[in-house]
């Protein structure tokens, strides 16, 4: 049997949702709540296996009561149920601990498969959810991957820099005035989104730069 608890501020849907699911073999509904205004302690109460959280809702909104259960719970399953497929809330949901994410015009029968599949391990989404998450996931690995556009010389002097050279030594090594220097390290800054010689170096290491 798996345990459900509910998080919609439409009356309508709440109840909608309860009967559909309470009436479903293997599924019991144990609560159903219109905001998320005190979820910690009400997951607590009821220990659920997977919760149904829309994510616009008065009060503490689905994403920031999310945030407080993964504070608390890392066990609990979580699925966003929402009108919104935005870039935004998709990824914000996902980053902050959702197990799954899907819409509320998901087909009932479809609906109990994903809140199965969220309860044994899995991590639902509906289809146009999941293309946008692949969508932003490339793009993600797409800006850590195109080195910043830096050009050939900026790269040695990056790595010059995260070899512990100074401005001089790298002058020298490179043939180049220090001026010079400056005008390459200048425009790694820029490129890089950062202010000073630590940060640059910890984005090259991060970012695989060199």
């Amino acid at each position: 049997m798996i345990k459900v608890v509910i998080y919609e501020d439409n009356p309508q849907l709440r109840e909608g949702l309860s009967m559909l699911i309470d009436g479903s073999d293997g599924f019991t509904v144990l609560a159903a709540f219109k905001n998320c205004n005190n979820v910690v302690e009400e997951v607590a109460t009821f220990q659920p296996d997977v919760v149904l959280m829309d994510i616009d809702m008065p009060g503490i909104n689905g994403i920031e009561g999310l945030k407080l259960l993964r504070q608390a719970n890392n066990n609990v399953k979580i699925l966003m149920l929402t009108v919104f497929d935005d870039n935004k809330n998709v990824f914000e949901a996902i980053r902050s601990g959702a197990n799954g994410y899907i819409l509320k015009k998901t087909p009932p029968s479809k609906l109990l498969e994903y809140i199965e599949e969220a309860a044994t391990g899995g991590a639902p989404m509906t289809a146009s959810i999941a293309t946008q998450v692949l969508k932003m996931f490339s793009e993600i690995h797409n800006s850590t991957n195109d080195n910043y556009n830096l050009s050939d010389r900026e790269k040695q002097v990056l790595q010059l820099l995260v070899n512990g050279y100074s401005y001089k030594m790298i002058a020298g090594e490179m043939f180049i005035a220090i001026d010079t220097v400056r005008s390459h390290i200048k425009k790694i800054y820029e490129k890089l989104h950062v202010n000073s010689k630590s940060e640059a170096v910890a984005k090259a290491f991060k970012d695989k730069l060199v």
